[in-house]
């Protein structure tokens, strides 16, 4: 035992070493770990600041190298999304550039790890959009680049992200197929646009007159350009490829689109490699192809062999942080040879030149010759200079040893930190999942108890149902028996009643016969022999009528037992009755115990409630003073603008002012109403939030059509007019900080109105006033133009009246039915349109009584000219609408006609009358009821329009027949002949359909161009008027 307690003693415990062996692994590992993310972080934050230079090379490449050893990004968006990219554009201009190096030179995984931020940037893009100068729109192309590469690359995985493809490779990406070869050569087009789009905003943000390539800022914008290169060279060279196999497979025809797209992108392409190659920023950096004079015929296939691929050429750095010096055999032995030189050189300083030639006096010497001397030394020198040459190999030999020895531990080392970060990741993995688990557990637990006390709940309460039903059930057949046996009584009570009265009869009977008895008694005396047979019957007559009174007493005993009975039954139910009485006297105990709960949830939901308001109360007061500020800051900014115009090229009328101007006053009339609402019901805070914002931007819309009125006004009045602006601006900020006092009771805006009657008197000052002999008969013109519509449309219901009687005196059958429907609905949308007019005849009626003040409707007219030949374009378009429409409609019915011509007249007619709508509501009140009618009309009108349409296209259905085809006796080839003749069709539609667009865009511009000319439009000073606009926008 000792023995072995003393061996036991001598051997040494493994586990200790073995833990304390693990634990400094994980220490190693979390620290290298810490290194590399540290040395990341610092590198990525280099790359990407607020500086406004160029990417340092040598940060990007820490950043690319990083993505290698991870596998992946994670390290460098976990570092990103720390930065704030949205408030700093250069700092998102940056890391657009560095992001762009890690798709193209990065690990493959970096795709996969910035996938899920593919929504953010696109959020992001949206975003620097809304900016128009500096580095916002070039962020907003970029993002979008880099949004459409990576769709690119997760829909094309064979592409890697540098594009580097062999023409086995390409083909391969295509399958063999002639339809994903298109569809690849299309989402190539699309991504060559955005790399091209991002190319020309770079340029045309930068001033090509000054060298801005050697400026700092400039190097920031062009830096980026260098990815785009390399990306336009490989796409273009693919996209040849890919139409010389496209045009060997497919008609021409077919690729027409394709190659008008790749004559625009070659053209473009083509003049920026040209233009950058001059730039001097490059010249350094990349050596920039120059694509061909002419682009490759697509149509001769020879043409393939004559491309040449574009080659962007990188010139080598003069210095590689990652190379390290290697010597070569040459340079080792030019080395000594360099170390032996100076080795003679000190010998011969030091002892002399003839000592060093014969050192140990050889010469001197007798019996040796000078030729075995020079022999001796020579051989010797061979064999020194052999065994340098071997040790010169096998120094060599080990560098080249230690060089992949070297490798292969930083390989082990990858892998060993990959795998340590593997087990970490798990790690963390299993406690998050063992939270997870704990924490599912306690919800199960909590979840198990809620449903044990709700299926307890639920049974009570099923329980306490199916008492009280039970208990209503026994009611009601109580009640039920109760009202039968009250029946039941009422027939008894009558029977008895009945029975009481034969006795009643009975005993008068009686008396009468005792009384005839009697008498016939007295006479029987005197006539006793006389009368014997007549008392005899008498007598028989009295046993009979007792036999019945007998017959009646026994039912009267029966009747009583009856009675008896059911007074029995009466006193059960009384019994029934008091203990249905105490159950009920028990649910009156347990609501009063549910009441008494109920008030007590009742004054906790009070205070809850108080609570509540409180809060209410206290974000409706920080609503309030948020939106005051941001009103206040609105109107800032406004007179900033109006004292730094920016608007030089815009220029505004008077009366657009004075529109404005009235917004403005009957928008403050509603802020006060608003305000007085408020203190009267200060939940209410949704009218006056509304007032506020809306107050700030019509104020700053005021100030902006104030400084763009000034730029056509001349110098005193312009002068006056924004002196009044400025006042505007402060007073209504005075009038805005008002808001904010808690104890301000009423808020008066004089100051602020003052200053609008200010403006106006300017404005109206600044309006035209010489009126010719034309303008003063626009009044009348647009009466005339007025009626002549209205006799049009009058004109066109007589019309389509007389085509439906026709049309039901000569067709039968489905045209008849056709016929009907369409007019029916052309019948409906000319009285919607006659509505509509009658209504836009009351709004501008009441819109000259309401401006014209006492000057007549002519000078009313007169002065807004605008607004007038607005009305009489609108009123000349409805017309013409209704009698080609009408036109059109007697053709389809007379079957000579196309149902979309139809068509296209209704939408026709209903953007006229939108025009016509859109220019009587320019100068109406908004609260006008004449206002809401004509909105009413215009709303029937579009219903009518659709129902036009709908009829329309219903009729031809109805009307026109499918051609079925027989393909049972047709072979595989005629079927694939048919199918290629089909889709070749379909192009050509499709080729046809988008030039008609062409022509119609078109049109539409020269027709707008024709109605500025005709109503007076100025170039260049005025936006498009309102009622066009809206006409426009009806069309579309």
């Amino acid at each position: 035992m000792d023995r072995m307690a003393s061996s036991m003693k001598q051997v040494p415990n493994p586990l200790p070493k073995v833990l304390s062996r693990r634990g400094v692994g994980a220490g190693i590992e979390a620290a290298e770990r810490e290194s590399f993310e540290r040395t990341q972080t610092v590198s990525i934050n280099k790359a990407i600041n607020t500086q406004e230079v160029a990417v340092k090379e040598k940060h990007a490449r820490t950043c690319i190298l990083g993505t290698h050893h991870e596998k992946g990004a994670q390290t460098f968006w976990s570092v990103v999304n720390r930065l704030p990219l949205s408030s700093n554009a250069v700092l998102c201009w940056k890391f657009c550039h560095v992001f762009h190096k890690l798709l193209r030179d990065g690990h493959p995984n970096v795709l996969k790890d910035s996938l899920r931020y593919k929504n953010e940037l696109s959020d992001m893009s949206r975003m620097w959009g809304h900016l128009s100068e500096g580095y916002g729109q070039l962020c907003s192309i970029y993002l979008r680049l880099l949004r459409t590469k990576m769709e690119y690359h997760t829909k094309n995985p064979r592409f890697p992200g540098n594009l580097q493809m062999s023409d086995r490779q390409l083909d391969e990406a295509g399958e063999s197929d002639v339809n994903n070869f298109f569809q690849l050569t299309v989402e190539m087009f699309d991504y060559l646009e955005c790399e091209l789009n991002l190319f020309q905003t770079v340029f045309n943000s930068l001033d090509m007159s000054r060298s801005v390539s050697v400026t700092a800022a400039g190097q920031c914008r062009l830096a980026p350009l260098i990815q785009v290169i390399l990306d336009c060279s490989h796409l273009y060279d693919y996209t040849v490829k890919l139409l010389f196999k496209l045009h060997s497979c497919l008609p021409a025809d077919t690729l027409q689109g394709h190659r008008d797209r790749f004559m625009e992108q070659f053209t473009k392409l083509k003049d920026l490699f040209y233009r950058s190659s001059n730039l001097q920023y490059f010249k350094r950096l990349i050596q920039i192809p120059q694509l061909p004079e002419n682009p490759p015929n697509f149509l001769r296939a020879s043409a393939l062999s004559e491309h040449i691929s574009p080659v962007v050429v990188i010139p080598a750095e003069a210095s590689s942080p990652d190379s390290e010096p290697v010597l070569e055999k040459d340079d080792l032995v030019d080395m000594d040879a360099s170390q032996q030189n100076l080795f003679d050189n000190k010998f011969d300083d030091i002892f002399g030149s003839s000592f060093s030639s014969d050192p140990f006096n050889f010469n001197s010497q007798n019996g040796v010759n000078k030729d075995e001397k020079d022999h001796l030394i020579g051989q010797l020198y061979r064999e020194v200079s052999e065994l340098k040459a071997q040790l010169e190999n096998m120094k060599t030999e080990s560098q080249r040893a230690m060089l992949q020895l070297k490798g292969r531990v930083s390989e082990l080392e990858a892998e060993l930190a990959e795998q340590r970060h593997l087990r970490q990741q798990a790690a963390d993995d299993s406690e998050f999942l063992r939270a997870e688990l704990d924490e599912l557990k306690k919800k199960r637990e909590d979840t198990e108890k809620a449903q044990r006390s709700l299926t307890e709940i639920e049974r009570r309460a099923q329980a306490n149902e199916q008492r009280y039903s039970k208990l209503k059930e026994k009611y009601s057949e109580l009640v039920q028996s109760h009202a039968d046996l009250l029946r039941k009584n009422a027939e008894v009570t009558k029977q008895v009643s009945m029975a009481r009265q034969a006795q009643v009869d009975l005993e008068r009977e009686k008396k009468e016969l005792e009384d005839s008895f009697q008498r016939i008694s007295d006479q029987a005396q005197r006539k006793t022999q006389e009368q014997t047979e007549v008392l005899e019957s008498l007598k028989q007559e009295l046993a009979t009528s007792k036999q019945e009174l007998q017959i009646v007493q026994g039912s009267l005993e029966t009747s009583a037992q009856s009675e008896a009975k059911w007074a029995g039954q009466i006193a059960e139910l009384e019994k029934e009755r008091s203990s249905l009485a105490h159950a009920v006297a028990r649910r009156e105990e347990e609501l009063s115990a549910l009441q008494e709960q109920l008030e007590h949830t009742q004054r906790e939901l009070s205070s809850a409630k108080e609570s509540v308001c409180q809060l209410a109360k206290d974000q409706r007061k920080m609503l309030l003073a948020e939106s005051r500020k941001a009103a206040e800051q609105v109107v800032q900014e406004a007179l900033r603008q109006l004292e730094e115009p920016t608007l030089i090229s815009c220029a505004g009328s008077a009366d657009h002012l004075l529109s404005k101007v009235k917004s403005v006053s009957s928008c403050l009339e509603q802020l006060e109403k608003s305000w007085s609402c408020y203190l009267a019901r200060p939940e209410d805070i949704s009218g006056l939030l509304h007032s506020v914002t809306l107050l700030a931007h019509l104020t700053s819309d005021t100030m902006a059509y104030v400084s763009t009125t000034c730029l056509r006004a001349p110098p005193e009045p312009a002068d006056s007019l924004t002196e009044a602006c400025k006042q505007f601006g402060k007073e209504t900020l005075l009038y805005l900080a008002f808001l904010e006092e808690e104890g301000m009771q009423e808020n008066d805006g004089t100051a602020v109105k003052s200053c609008l009657n200010r403006i106006s008197a300017i404005a109206e000052e600044l309006l035209p006033r010489g009126l010719d002999i034309k303008q003063e008969e626009l009044g009348d013109l647009v009466d005339k133009e007025m009626a002549a519509t209205s006799a049009a449309i009058k004109t066109a219901t007589a019309r389509i009246e007389e085509m439906l009687s026709k049309s039901r005196a000569g067709d039968t059958g489905v045209q008849l039915e056709v016929n009907e429907r369409i007019l029916g609905s052309c019948t409906s949308l000319m009285q919607a349109i006659q509505v509509l007019i009658v209504a836009s005849k009351d709004l501008q009626r009441e819109i000259v009584e309401s401006g014209r003040g006492t000057a007549s409707p002519k000078e009313f007219y007169a002065k807004n000219s605008r607004w007038t030949e607005g009305l009489i374009s609108a009123s000349k378009a409805v017309g013409w609408g209704a009698t080609v429409m009408v036109d059109a409609a007697d053709l389809v019915v007379q079957g000579r006609g196309k149902f979309e011509e139809l068509m296209v007249c209704s939408h026709e007619i209903a953007a006229s009358t939108a025009q016509l709508v859109a220019a009587s509501k320019v100068k109406a009140d908004k609260d006008s009821p004449n206002l809401a009618q004509l909105q009413q009309a215009s709303r029937g009108v579009n219903q009518a329009t659709a129902t036009v349409v709908a009829s329309t296209i219903s009729g031809k259905s109805q009307i026109e027949e499918t051609d079925n085809m027989d393909f049972s006796s047709m072979t595989l080839t005629q079927i694939k002949r048919q199918e290629m003749d089909s889709q070749v069709r379909v192009l050509e539609l499709e080729n046809d359909l988008q030039k008609e667009r062409q022509k119609l865009g078109e049109l539409r511009k020269k027709h707008y161009e024709l109605a500025g000319v005709a109503e007076g439009w100025e170039e260049g000073t005025e936006a498009s008027p309102p009622a066009l606009h809206e006409a426009d926008t009806g069309k579309e």
